[in-house]
């Protein structure tokens, strides 16, 4: 083991509750890339929270190369020499990347200046970027290179990534543990949080396991199997998803010359998209984030009409029919952003089990709630999904993410429909309960219902459809039988090689 760069001795927080994190002790090697791994609600986010200064511990105490190390805030932090790339980008559209980047620095230099390091460090790290390019116009691998780059200014010695390949098709993957490896080789430290196992095992070093809020165990990744770390996490074995052999039944969702504007200045079109699911089956839509996933389920859902094209279901046109319709109907959507369009943060789990299930579970009676039933479905739900939660009253933005995943799938599954639409439905949920959630969709097809699913997991993908399209910058390829796809095929098709391969066979 490398000399160590940061000491986590004892750390301790707790909620109103909830202890997030109990006792938790363990090393960050000079020079190592260094997986922290658990279950969903098991304590991560508060722990990198700690280190980076915006969560203060209750007990407990950390040194950064042998010296006390307590940062009050991120400022003090970074320059300490820590630095954070979130899952979630917090980058402004409408500025350019220099800009950005100038808005995460205390002291930025003149644009020129800020401009030539810019392209210096991207070059050096393989990561290339025009800092004069608007970050509306990057994808999300782009963006995210704009999160690193800025990181990399500061020089640190610890990078801390969370979830950092959850928007990247596998060639970005490639491109970006490149950079880390070459991080690593400068002596620099990696904490590395991800639920994807294979990857944890190519590239981490050392992993440190949490499990309600405890750590439970430390190993090499690469030395052990995914299942076995993921068995780690949840502290017993699971079942993976099943393959299927159910038939499948007539079409019931029929979609034909779809196109939308862009809903702004930096969203995405739909393009005379074309598609169709059949009862028993599940259709898979792959692409990389920002090419129209969100869109092409707001045409769906209904939330937004499309002015081109016709969408049937069940033999009948629901074109112009609102939200309520379509539910009404048989046609359920859950949305990739869980928390304010899924979910209303604010509103408890029983609340929020009403928006979605009013009508199709009878919470609603002569204009007046039935609480009590509620209450009872907003339950069923927690227990059939395994939600972690003290109770039905907890607010929404309570919920750890995947906790608050497996309550949004759930609580649309178990209403029963007969086309699911899902966006990202296992985003930010760990191995155990992305199998469970794989495996309700496969039990819901094998039921007769019809399932399409939008996800930039290509793994989940070959796991779960029977035929994949892919979606690029608006259009949708012809729809093809996994069977015959390979994931390094799946790649080029959702960045956009579909085109080339049609050309080519004509």
């Amino acid at each position: 083991m490398a000399d160590a760069l940061l000491r986590l001795t004892g750390l301790t927080k707790a909620y109103p509750g909830v202890v997030a994190n109990d006792d938790v002790s363990f090393d960050i090697g000079e020079g190592e890339i260094h997986a922290l791994l658990g279950e969903n609600g098991a304590g991560k986010s508060t722990l990198v929270k700690m280190i980076y200064g915006l969560v203060t511990p209750d007990s407990g105490a950390m040194q950064l190369r042998g010296k006390p190390f307590a940062p009050s805030e991120p400022s003090e932090a970074r320059r300490a020499g820590v630095a954070m790339v979130f899952q979630h980008f917090s980058l402004f559209d409408a500025l350019s990347v220099a800009e950005n980047v100038a808005l995460g620095m205390e002291a930025p230099p003149p644009t020129r200046d800020l401009a030539r390091r810019i392209r210096e460090v991207s070059e050096e790290y393989g990561l290339p970027l025009d800092p004069f390019r608007t970050v509306g116009t990057l994808s999300a691998g782009e963006r995210q290179r704009v999160e690193i780059v800025r990181c990399l200014l500061q020089e640190p010695q610890l990078l801390i990534m969370d979830e950092p390949t959850s928007v990247l098709t596998p060639q970005e993957v490639e491109i970006l543990f490149a950079t880390l490896r070459q991080l690593k080789d400068e002596g620099r430290s990696i904490l590395y949080i991800s639920h994807k196992l294979d990857e944890i095992r190519a590239l981490c070093d050392t992993a440190t396991i949490l499990r309600q809020g405890q750590k439970v165990d430390t190993c090499t990744p690469s030395e052990q199997t995914a299942r076995a770390l993921a068995e780690m996490m949840v502290g017993s074995s699971f079942e993976m998803p099943e393959g299927r052999a159910h038939s499948t039944g007539d079409v019931l969702l029929e979609v034909t010359g779809l196109s939308l504007a862009a809903p702004g200045a930096f969203g995405t079109p739909l393009r005379d998209v074309s598609l169709s699911v059949r009862r028993g089956e599940v259709l898979g839509v792959g692409g990389v984030a920002g090419n129209g996933q969100d869109e092409l389920l707001a045409a769906l859902s209904g939330e937004r009409l499309a002015p081109a094209g016709t969408i049937a279901f069940a033999g009948r046109d629901i074109s112009r029919a609102g939200p309520m319709a379509r539910r009404d109907a048989g046609l359920l959507c859950a949305p990739e952003e869980r928390l304010g369009h899924a979910a209303a943060p604010d509103m408890s789990l029983t609340e929020n089990a009403v928006l979605t299930g009013a009508r199709r579970e009878g919470l609603v009676s002569r204009g007046l709630i039935d609480w009590s039933a509620a209450r009872g479905f907003a339950q069923k739900v927690i227990d059939a999904f395994d939600v972690r939660t003290p109770g039905t009253g907890t607010a929404a933005r309570a919920l750890s993410g995947g906790n608050l995943q497996k309550f949004v799938i759930g609580r649309e599954i178990l209403q029963r429909p007969d086309l699911l639409v899902v966006n990202q439905p296992t985003w930010g949920v760990d191995a155990a309960a992305a199998a469970a959630i794989r495996q309700a969709l496969l039990d819901l097809a094998a039921e007769g219902a019809a399932i399409l699913v939008i996800s930039q997991d290509l793994d989940e993908l070959m796991q779960v459809a029977d035929r994949f399209a892919a979606l690029n910058e608006g259009r949708l390829s012809p729809a093809r039988p996994v069977s015959e796809l390979s994931l390094e095929k799946i790649g080029l098709m959702m960045g956009g090689a579909h085109d080339m391969e049609a050309a080519h066979h004509a």
